[in-house]
Parts: structure tokens; C-alpha cells; sequence
């Protein structure tokens, strides 16, 4: 069941001021901020985490990308085909051992990547226009310490 968003006076006030509910629906806002700008670069949530492991901790096997990325290996297959599809990694055989793929970010991939870091940007500017960047700073501590980072 999803939820509209009724106009702020109609909306009782219990609701109005719960964190668990104000966190949801900011959650949500990001979520389709950050979704809508990645599908106009013809990219998802996983194809970015997936470049950035990539182009932070090197090339890696589809079992090590998996747990940095935390994308379960049977989806992260797709996530590398679509990705190789489109030239952004490459995925040879390891070798050390041939029964695994190594997936290596390619040049084109890092440029699409700075493109998605760019719309990424843009995203978490709309998203925290509102709050100054003391604010910011201030809220994604809180988060963090609520995440128990």
C-alpha cells in the first residue's frame, strides 16, 4: 500500500511529528529523486554502486563485488551483463582461476561514472536544498550514529 501525500493541516499531528514516518517519507523523496535521475543516464541504483566499488577498490571477482556491494550474486549478474552491454566494465576470466570472472571498470565506465556522480549531485542538492550546510553536515552525522556507523 503506498501512501499520498495529504496537504500539512490535514495530516494529524501525531503522524506530522513521528521521526519513523518523517524518515520514510524523506527516504522515499531521495529515493525517487535519485532513481528518476539515474534512469535519464540510462543507469540504476546497482549499476552505480556497482561502478563505484569498482572505481574505489579496483577490479574484482563477481563473488568479492557482490559483498561490497551488498547486490545478491544472482542479481549482480544482470547488473554486470547490462553494464558490459553498454562498455562501462569488462569481465574476463581470472587467471588464477578460470572458473571465476574478473570485472575490470572501463575508461568509458569511468566517464559515465562522473556523469552519475554529477546527477547524483544534483539529487542530494535538490533533496537538501532546504538545510544549510551546517545542517546537512549535521544530519547525515545523525543519521550515521542512527545507522550505528
Amino acid at each position: 500500500m503506498t501512501e499520498h501525500s495529504p496537504e500539512a493541516g490535514e495530516t494529524p499531528e501525531r503522524l506530522r511529528s513521528l521521526p519513523s514516518r518523517l524518515l520514510a517519507l524523506t527516504a522515499a523523496q531521495a529515493d525517487r529523486l535519485v532513481s528518476a535521475g539515474l534512469a535519464a543516464e540510462d543507469a540504476r541504483k546497482w549499476h552505480y554502486a556497482a561502478l563505484v566499488s569498482l572505481d574505489e577498490s579496483g577490479p574484482a571477482s563477481q563473488a568479492d563485488l557482490s559483498r561490497r556491494t551488498g547486490i545478491y550474486r544472482s542479481d549482480l549478474v544482470s547488473v554486470i551483463n547490462e553494464l558490459a552491454d553498454q562498455g562501462h566494465v569488462e569481465r574476463t576470466p581470472d587467471p588464477t582461476d578460470r572458473r571465476r570472472n574478473v570485472i575490470t571498470l572501463t575508461a568509458r565506465g569511468r566517464k559515465h561514472l562522473e556523469r552519475l556522480d554529477e546527477v547524483l549531485a544534483e539529487a542530494q542538492e535538490e533533496l537538501m536544498g532546504p538545510l544549510t550546510v551546517a545542517e546537512r553536515a549535521l544530519l547525515s552525522s545523525l543519521l550515521e550514529r542512527l545507522l550505528g556507523r
